[in-house]
C-alpha cells in the first residue's frame, strides 16, 4: 500500500484514516546523491548524448606517430573550453610480450630473408621495423622499459552541434599537426561517456600499445600548484583555479622581482603581499616614490616618513651601525666609509680616481674629528655631520671643486635634506618612506641613503624583514647604487630579509651590469601585463615560451605569471572586498572612498 492509500483507505465505503509513522513519511520523500547530479532526461545519439539540453562528444586516440616529444597534449590541456579527458593505462606482462615478440621478429626477418633469396630490392621498412623491434625487445628484456595498452578519450560540452564541431575542429587540428589521428565514438557514445567518468572503467576499450618512455610524454605534467602548508595567497592559479600559497622565507633566498607596464597591477599586488605578510609577524619596509603606501601604512598603524628637501625627516649618512657579534668595529668602519664613497660618487656625479682617494681620506678625518676610530665602541658616539666632512674637505689641498659641488648640499639649494641628525625610527612593523616630493635629480641619491639606513638597521637584529623597493629602475640608473642593490640581494638571506624590487621600466633595469644578477639571485619573479615594446626582452630573459609571451600581451589586471623556484604557473591576482577598500591605486575607487568618508563625517 503506497503513502496516499495510507492516508486516505476505504472499507466498506468509509473512509478510514490509518496512522502514519513519521520515518515512513521520511523514508517517502528521501533524495540520494543520484537524484541531485542525474541530468533531467538523457537521449543518446550515434555520434553524441544530450544530457538534458547539455550535449557531449567523446573521442578516441587513434593513433600516434613514430616519436612523440614531451608536453604534446599540454596545448589540449590548455585549451579554454570546456571538456574532459581520461588516460587508461593497462600493464601487460613482459614475459607475455617478449613470446609475442619473438614470433613477430622471426616473421619480419623471414621475409627479410624472402626478399634476399628471389633478389627483389630491399624494403626500408622492413629493415626498420625490424631494428625498432629487437631494440624494444632488448630493452624489455633488460627491464629498462615497459608496455602498456594505452587508451585516451577526450568528450567535448556544448550547447548546440556547432558548439561541439567547433570545439571537435580545434582540438583535431592540434592533434594532426603533431601526426595524433582521434575518431569519435560512433554508435558508442553511452560507453565514451561512462568511460570518461571519474569511476575508473574502461567500456570504450580503446588501446594502443605504448612503452614507457612515450607513455610519459602523455601525462599533462604542464601545470604546477604552488600550494604548501605554510605561506601567504598570492593569488589563483588560472590553469586548474587552485590556490597559490607561498612562504618566500621557504626558498634559497627571500628576494623576488616584479615587472609589469604601468596600470598593470604591480603596486597593488605588493602591497596585498605586505598586508598578509603583517598577519604573519613580517617586518615590511617600503621605500615609496608616488605616495602610493600612505595609506596602507595609515590603515595598519605604521610610521609614514616623508623625505624631501622641506621635510621634518632627517638621516644623517654618517650614521655607524653597532657591530655583531662576529663583526668587528674596524670591519663596520672600513665597509661603512666604502659605502659612503658610493653615496658620493652618487652626489657628486661621478668621482676620478684621484678624488675617489681624496673622499676615502676625508672620511676618515672626519670621523677621527669626533674622536671615532676602529677602537671606539659605537654605541656610545656622536657621528659627524656633512658639514663636518666639508671643514675636513676644505682644509685639504687641491679639493676646491669637491669643496663647491658640497656646498650646494650644506648651505646651498639641497640644504637641510643630508645635513642633519637623524630623527627617524624605524622600531615598527610597518614603515614607509615617501620620496615623492624629492627632486628627480636627488632621488636616487635619497633611495642610495635610505636603504643604506635599513641595511645597518637589518644588520643590527636577526627577525624577518621584507624592503620593498618601488620604482627601483631609478636605483639601476647609478652603477654605486645598483650595486649596493645587488649586494643587499646577495646578503639579505643571512640577515632574514627578502628584498621586493617593483620597475615597470624593463629595459632601464636591465641596462645596468647588475640588473640581470639581481633577477638570478630572486627566488620569486611576478611578471604582469606587458607592453608590446619590451616583451621580446622579457621572454629573452625569463626563457618564455611563445604561449608565455602572448599570455602577458592579453592579460588584463591583475594576471600575469608567478616564478617560485623552477616552478612557474599563471597566475590571478584576488584580494577581499576590505583588502581592496586598503590597498587599491585606482584614482576613481580613491575619490569614491574619499567622498564616502565625507558623507560620513556630515551625517554624523
Amino acid at each position: 500500500m503506497n503513502l496516499i492509500d495510507k492516508i486516505l483507505g476505504s472499507k466498506n465505503n468509509k473512509i478510514e484514516i490509518t496512522p502514519i509513522l513519521p520515518q515512513e513519511i521520511y523514508e517517502a520523500s528521501v533524495l540520494e546523491m543520484k537524484d541531485v547530479i542525474a541530468p533531467s532526461a538523457l537521449k543518446i545519439s550515434p555520434k553524441d548524448i544530450n544530457l538534458g539540453g547539455k550535449m557531449a562528444r567523446t573521442f578516441f586516440v587513434i593513433s600516434y606517430p613514430k616519436f612523440l616529444t614531451d608536453n604534446w597534449f599540454s596545448p589540449v590541456i590548455n585549451l579554454d573550453k570546456e571538456f574532459d579527458v581520461a588516460i587508461y593505462v593497462h600493464p601487460i606482462e613482459t614475459a607475455t610480450i617478449l613470446r609475442h615478440f619473438q614470433k613477430k621478429v622471426a616473421e619480419v626477418q623471414s621475409q627479410i630473408m624472402t626478399r634476399e633469396q628471389k633478389g627483389i630490392v630491399r624494403d626500408p621498412g622492413l629493415d626498420a621495423a625490424y631494428q625498432n623491434l629487437e631494440e624494444l625487445r632488448d630493452k624489455l628484456q633488460q627491464a629498462e622499459e615497459k608496455l602498456f595498452d594505452v587508451g585516451i578519450y577526450i568528450s567535448v560540452y556544448g550547447n548546440s552541434d556547432d558548439e561541439l564541431n567547433k570545439v571537435e575542429s580545434e582540438i583535431r587540428s592540434i592533434l594532426e599537426s603533431k601526426l595524433i589521428y582521434i575518431r569519435p565514438a560512433l554508435f558508442q557514445q553511452e560507453q565514451g561517456f561512462k568511460s570518461i567518468l571519474p569511476t575508473a572503467d574502461d567500456q570504450l576499450g580503446v588501446h594502443q600499445k605504448l612503452n614507457s618512455s612515450p607513455l610519459s610524454s602523455i601525462f599533462p605534467f604542464v601545470s604546477f600548484d604552488l600550494t604548501s602548508d605554510k605561506g601567504i595567497l598570492f593569488g589563483i592559479n588560472r590553469h586548474n583555479s587552485s590556490l597559490i600559497l607561498f612562504d618566500r622565507f621557504s626558498l634559497a633566498n627571500y628576494n623576488s622581482v616584479t615587472f609589469a607596464k604601468s596600470g598593470a597591477g604591480k603596486s597593488y599586488a605588493v602591497k596585498l603581499e605586505i598586508l598578509r605578510s603583517l598577519m604573519f609577524d613580517i617586518d615590511v619596509i617600503v621605500i615609496d616614490p608616488e605616495k602610493e603606501f600612505g595609506f596602507l601604512a595609515e590603515a595598519m598603524g605604521g610610521r609614514y616618513f616623508d623625505i624631501s628637501l622641506a621635510s621634518n625627516h632627517h638621516i644623517n649618512p654618517f650614521d655607524l651601525p653597532i657591530p655583531r657579534e662576529e663583526e668587528t668595529p674596524s670591519n663596520v668602519l672600513r665597509s661603512h666609509t666604502v659605502n659612503l664613497v658610493g653615496l658620493f660618487r652618487i652626489m657628486l656625479g661621478g668621482l676620478s680616481p684621484s678624488e675617489d682617494a681624496i673622499i676615502d681620506r676625508a672620511i676618515t678625518e672626519t670621523y677621527a674629528l669626533k674622536d671615532i676610530t676602529p677602537d671606539s665602541d659605537f654605541s656610545n658616539i656622536e657621528p659627524p655631520l656633512l658639514s663636518d666632512f666639508e671643514m675636513v674637505l676644505s682644509g685639504m689641498e687641491g679639493t676646491s671643486d669637491l669643496v663647491q659641488k658640497i656646498s650646494k648640499y650644506t648651505s646651498g639649494t639641497w640644504a637641510g635634506f643630508i645635513n642633519k641628525p637623524t630623527n627617524v625610527d624605524i622600531n615598527n612593523k610597518f614603515i614607509v618612506f615617501s620620496i615623492r616630493d624629492m627632486e628627480d635629480e636627488l632621488r636616487p641619491v635619497a633611495m642610495y641613503l635610505i636603504t643604506h639606513y635599513v641595511w645597518n638597521a637589518v644588520r643590527k637584529e636577526l627577525k624577518k624583514r621584507l624592503l620593498v623597493i618601488d620604482e627601483a629602475w631609478q636605483m639601476m640608473k647609478s652603477e654605486d647604487a645598483a650595486s649596493f642593490l645587488f649586494g643587499m640581494a646577495k646578503r639579505g638571506r643571512k640577515y632574514y630579509l627578502g628584498l621586493a624590487t617593483i620597475t615597470q621600466d624593463v629595459n632601464d633595469f636591465l641596462h645596468s651590469p647588475y640588473g640581470l644578477p639581481i633577477i638570478t639571485n630572486s627566488s620569486i619573479q611576478l611578471l604582469l601585463k606587458q607592453s608590446p615594446t619590451t616583451i621580446d626582452v622579457v621572454q629573452k630573459t625569463f626563457n618564455l615560451t611563445d604561449e608565455e609571451k602572448f599570455l602577458l600581451l592579453e592579460s588584463d589586471l591583475g594576471e600575469g605569471i608567478f616564478f617560485a623556484g623552477l616552478k612557474h604557473v599563471a597566475i590571478k591576482i584576488v584580494a577581499s572586498y576590505i583588502e581592496d577598500q586598503i590597498i587599491t591605486s585606482d584614482p576613481s575607487q580613491i575619490l569614491a572612498i574619499k567622498q564616502a568618508k565625507k558623507d560620513l563625517a556630515s551625517t554624523t
